[in-house]
């Protein structure tokens, strides 16, 4: 297992039980691989540098998890299909 930090963007329309449902269903994806999340940190809704999908802001979280390297790109892979994430990233953290 490994830290990393994945941070995503969903669309800033969706009301709190909608989000909280995105964010239920990422960290339902992490615990069935195995994983942990170890600290679940929504920022809120913030404005975006440029503009995604016509939308100039977006609800932010930031999760810290550890998962298996090999699940990275599955992942990423369930994000992309989602439809209210707008931009995501997974870092890994070094010690």
């Amino acid at each position: 297992m490994r830290d990393y930090e994945l941070i995503f963007i969903i669309h800033p329309d969706l009301d709190d039980t909608a989000s909280n449902d995105v964010l239920e269903k990422v960290k339902g994806w992490i615990t069935e691989a195995g994983g942990s999340v170890n600290k679940v940190d929504p920022w809120g809704k913030r404005k975006l540098a440029y503009p995604i999908r016509k939308q100039n802001s977006g609800q932010y979280f930031l999760l810290n998890i550890q998962i298996a390297p090999s699940f990275v790109t599955e992942l990423e892979r369930n994000l992309r299909f989602q439809e209210p994430v707008m931009r995501f990233m997974v870092t890994s953290i070094e010690e």
